[in-house]
């Protein structure tokens, strides 16, 4: 569940704060990174969120953009502080997407397209670690029981009774055909997906192959939106070394009609569970 201070959402928040400053300014990231003497890249990772940022960063950016209420360098430096907690996570050591869990862990909805797996959040631990063993091979039995307690952790968002998580995913016919582990995990997967689709707050549906073409086919991504009005949405796309993050607006809105439009081509809310169950009884022959 979220915690009281989530540092990747405050460094967002402090990032969007520090950006807004240096434009009422009338700066460039460029000449800001010359007053100070650093490298522009190290500017802009600041102002998205990326990077740590420091309370002397927050004094210096401040010095630099001429903010003169103190009550207003108070709270950034505040929030510079809480930004360098630590989240649950990790405790669990050097976990690749940290920043993608930081965002999950206070978001209050999320939009996803699955063209391949069940979603994260929605797998059982059986199809979760043979999921990641088989995507992972070279990867330590330890470093695979890491990552499953991770997931693990992650669906508490959507099974706790406190301000769940509002699912929404939309699933490629070939997600529910994919052998992962074998055919009883499959068969348990496909039946825990039909349970969990049934709670008021998940949405699962099924883009059959019958469709065809649709605007899906260049890959899995997610739509976070979050409770804050201050906190734009994200989307994320999963990379194989490294991760995409887009907030800008128009790409936000372009994803979103994507996913209007995939939900639209899929198989509505009681056709999709029927059509998950009729498959979960094909791997229990």
């Amino acid at each position: 569940m979220a915690s009281s201070v989530n540092p990747t959402v405050r460094r967002r928040r402090l990032g969007q704060e520090l950006r807004r400053l240096r434009e009422l300014k009338g700066m460039t990231a460029e000449e800001v990174a010359e007053r100070l003497l650093v490298s522009q890249s190290k500017i802009s990772r600041l102002e998205n969120g990326r990077r740590s940022i420091s309370q002397r960063d927050v004094r210096d950016l401040c010095g630099v953009y001429e903010v003169e209420d103190h009550r207003i360098v108070d709270s950034l430096m505040q929030m510079a502080k809480d930004s360098r907690q630590q989240g649950w996570w990790h405790s669990f050591g050097d976990i690749p997407y940290s920043v993608y869990i930081g965002l999950e862990t206070d978001a209050a909805s999320l939009r996803a397209y699955e063209p391949q797996i069940v979603p994260g959040l929605l797998q059982t631990r059986p199809y979760a670690e043979a999921l990641i063993q088989g995507a992972l091979p070279e990867t330590s039995t330890a470093d695979i029981e890491k990552r499953v307690q991770v997931r693990v952790r992650r669906q508490e968002r959507v099974s706790t009774e406190d301000s769940p998580l509002r699912l929404w995913a939309v699933l490629d016919e070939a997600a529910l055909h994919r052998v992962v582990g074998n055919r009883q995990v499959m068969r348990e997967q496909l039946e825990h997906l039909a349970e969990m689709s049934q709670l008021p707050h998940i949405t699962v549906q099924v883009l059959p192959y019958e469709v065809g073409a649709h605007p899906g086919l260049n890959g899995q991504y997610a739509i976070l939106e979050f409770p804050d009005a201050a906190d734009s949405s994200v989307v994320y796309i999963e990379g194989v070394t490294s991760d995409l993050y887009l907030e800008k607006a128009a790409d936000v809105q372009k994803y979103s009609v994507m996913y209007e439009h995939l939900r639209a081509q899929a198989l509505n809310v009681d056709q999709s569970r029927q059509f998950i169950a009729d498959i979960a009884k094909e791997f229990a022959r």
